[in-house]
Order: structure tokens, then sequence, then C-alpha cells
């Protein structure tokens, strides 16, 4: 496994909230070794992945549970946009009838309930495939400052996963998203959608946390799992 370690500097300056998952997409394409025609994106939210593909394909599908990402979803006749859930192992009987040349999916599988459900699927689609998932030391200070535990899986965990379903390189990679006070840092956690909506601390708990968190940055771990 390769390690390496990024820091962004862009929060508060630019004003966007996405913009690790738009690192991550960006990563994700920069990683493969062809240009694949058919695409599937799973967790394909308002497109972030399919404004930065810079080849002509034949086709882009997206799927997203989330119908009010999909309306931002770019759209063009070889661009559609399907609701359904990776959750539900309905969805890969149906998407079994289509040709993919490649299955991505950036900033979404973390959500998974039965990631290994969700693999073994995938991999009877029998298509290469290109993932970026967010891990347990994603918020590692914050968690710890705060006791909380993690939300996410471990790295241990994921890669486990990965060598039991799919011959691919594995890669870790650290980003850091500093932050000019602690206030922008926790409204950032709010609008980003990053923390999956957790609420686990009352107002006077969240007060005492940014009152105690000592770093200006948030912390990110993300593997990449890319097909040999």
């Amino acid at each position: 496994m390769n390690i390496s370690s990024e820091f962004s500097k862009y929060a508060v300056h630019y004003g966007s909230h996405n913009v690790i998952q738009n690192k991550v997409a960006h990563k994700l394409i920069s990683k493969l070794v062809t240009q694949p025609k058919n695409i599937l994106d799973l967790g394909c939210g308002s497109g972030a992945l399919c404004k930065i593909i810079d080849w002509e394909y034949e086709s882009f599908t997206g799927i997203d549970f989330a119908p009010g990402m999909l309306e931002l979803h770019p759209k063009s006749d070889n661009i559609h946009c399907l609701y359904g859930d990776f959750n539900d192992a309905s969805l890969f009987e149906k998407l079994a009838s289509n040709k993919y040349d490649s299955i991505f999916s950036a900033s979404a599988l973390q959500w998974a309930q039965d990631l290994e459900g969700i693999f073994k699927s995938i991999k009877e689609l029998n298509v290469p495939v290109s993932f970026a998932i967010f891990t347990a030391n994603t918020f590692k200070t914050l968690n710890l400052t705060a006791s909380l535990e993690p939300m996410l899986r471990t790295v241990q965990e994921v890669h486990d996963l990965q060598k039991k379903y799919f011959d691919a390189e594995f890669e870790i990679i650290n980003y850091r998203l500093e932050f000019e006070s602690t206030r922008e840092m926790f409204k950032y956690i709010k609008q980003s959608g990053v923390s999956a909506s957790r609420k686990a601390l009352d107002y006077k708990q969240t007060k005492k946390l940014m009152n105690e968190y000592p770093l200006n940055y948030l912390e990110f771990e993300v593997v990449f799992i890319t097909s040999r």
C-alpha cells in the first residue's frame, strides 16, 4: 500500500463545501490507464466525476438515491441519471443487463450498509472498477477530542474486502483541509455532507469541542481501489 499526503487550503477562500470530494474525483480519474466508453457511476451525486471526464464516451450512467442531487447532475443524450440505491441488491440485477467498460464510485461507498455484499454484486458484473472510499481516520483528531467512535470502516477492513473480490491497486491518501476558524470548520462539517448528518453532540458539547479542538484543519483518509 502506498501512503501519501496532500494539503488543501481552500474551504474559506473559495466558499466551497465539496473541496475534498472534488479532489478525490480528480485523483480517481488521474489513476486511469484507459478511457472507458461506457461508464457507470455509483453514488454519482451532482456529477463531480462526470464533469471532469475530458474524453469522448458513448454513455455515462449515474446512479444516486438523492433526487435533489440527480437534478443537479449534467444531462445529455449520452448522460443518463437514474434513481437507485447501491444498498438495494435488486439494483445490481437491473444493471446486469447493461454493458459497462468501467464502474466508478467516488466518495460514496463509505456509506454502504453492507460493503461486502456490494463488492460481491459488483464483482459479478465482471467490469474494471475505480473506487474512492473515505475511511476511519477521517476526522481523526475531532473524534479523539470529542471521544467519539469513528463512523467509517478502517483501512484494514476495506483492504481485506478489496483483496477478497478485486485484483486491484490499493492506495491510501490523507488530505487536510485548513480553516480560518473553528466556526468555519464546523460550518463546513454541517453543510458539506461529510458527516452524514451525524448529530452525536448536543449544543453544549459542540461548543466545548469547538473551544478544545487543537488543529486549524480537518483530516480526511481516503482509500483508492483501481483495477490492475
